[in-house]
Order: structure tokens, then sequence, then C-alpha cells
């Protein structure tokens, strides 16, 4: 448990270093700082739920309907790109990742190059000790801005090059490609890949259309 969790004199505290989470999001069994990654995939296995792991803390990762098709059709574009362009892997929401001691991440969709994959092998541990290039958040009403911060400083500190964070409300994305530049990609615009997908391009209007309309919506592939 990091000095600033185990300093924290009360729950309050606590949730607050963990970015203002609801407690109801927090698991007390086991008791605060003492769960590990064998929780992590205990509880996943025998309930079917999601539990990031931050300093020996189990915090539920919240996904609703919405979201998680909204990361599945971004896997869509990105697998269909990845056809002519073989970058690597992609990974869903249940795709668990140790970004380093204690900490266990659970991005909606994440990709991952082969560079960083022994042999070019896809990892059959539970939770590898890997960090993806491209981290994706599909925001929901669970999340805080703060609790999004820190998952941000996490990520580039385990060496994740990209970051998108998708909002559906506003039909936007917010794309880091360093912990201090972003910009925010209206409906209008195009998600790019930079130097972790050269030459994807996906445009957030046609994004949308298929999370809502699906195949009453015709799509083509992103540009190459």
């Amino acid at each position: 448990m990091n000095v600033a969790l185990a300093e924290a004199p009360s729950l309050a505290d606590v949730l607050e270093e963990l970015g203002g989470v609801s407690p109801n999001r927090i698991r007390a069994r086991p008791p605060l700082g003492t769960a590990t990654e064998q929780d992590v995939i205990a509880i996943h296995d025998r309930e079917n739920r999601l539990f990031e792991l931050v300093d020996g803390i189990l915090v539920e990762k919240v996904m609703r309907y919405y979201e998680g098709r909204s990361a599945a059709v971004l896997i869509f574009f990105i697998e269909t790109f990845l056809t002519d362009h073989n970058l690597g892997i992609t990974a869903g929401a249940d795709g668990m990742m140790r970004l380093s001691s204690g900490l266990v991440r659970i991005p909606d969709v994440s990709f991952v190059s082969w560079d960083r994959l022994p042999r070019r092998r896809v990892p059959r541990e539970p939770i590898p000790q890997l960090a993806p290039n491209l981290a994706v958040e599909v925001l929901s009403e669970a999340n805080t801005r703060a609790e999004m911060d820190r998952k941000l400083r996490e990520y580039f500190a385990a060496g994740t090059e990209l970051v998108w964070y998708m909002d559906p409300d506003t039909r936007s994305a917010q794309v880091w490609n360093t912990l201090e530049h972003s910009v925010v990609v209206d409906e209008q615009g195009t998600l790019d890949g930079g130097t972790v997908l050269p030459g994807f391009q996906l445009p957030l209007r046609q994004f949308f259309a298929r999370v809502d309309a699906g195949l009453q919506q015709r799509t083509t592939p992103p540009q190459c």
C-alpha cells in the first residue's frame, strides 16, 4: 500500500486518494490494503465482476451496456485496420494488465504492439505484466475527473504512448499523446493513431453512427 493510502486516517481520505470514487465501488473484503491479484482473478471467475487493484484496494470497474457497445465497436475498427497492418493485438474490458507492482488496470480497449510481446505470443496468464501502447477508457457516470487523471498518470508512467478518453455524452474523445498535452476531437473530427497505429484514422461521426445504429449505418474501414 502506498504511503498516501497507508496514512489516510479515514475512508473518505482513501476515497479521495483513489480519485473521489464512490464507496459503492470499493470492496471491503478482503480488508482495505490487503487485496491481491488473486482476489481480482477469483472475484472475476466467481462473480463475473471486474475489479481493478490499487495498492491493495479493490475498485470495481463499472461498465454499462452502452459503454461496452462503444468499446466493442472501437475494437472492430482497430481490428479491421490490423488485418492489413499487422502491428499488434487488441483486448477488451476483460484484458487485465499489471502496470506495476500492486497496480492492476483494465482499459476498456487496449492495443499492444508486437515488440512488447516476446516472440509475438499472446499472454496466457490472467494478469500479464504489460503496459498497452494505446489505452482507451469509455467514460461513464461512475468515473470522476480525479480518477481519470490518476489513471492517466499511471498509464504514462507504465510506458503507454497514447490514451483516448471516449465520451459518449458529448460524442467526443480526448486524446493524450503525453501526460502534459491533449486535444479534444469532436464528432466532426477524426481519431488518428499517430505513431502507435500509423495510418489509422477513424471519423468520430462514423464511429458513433455504428455504435447507435449498427449495421443499419453503412460504414467503411478506417482509412489507411
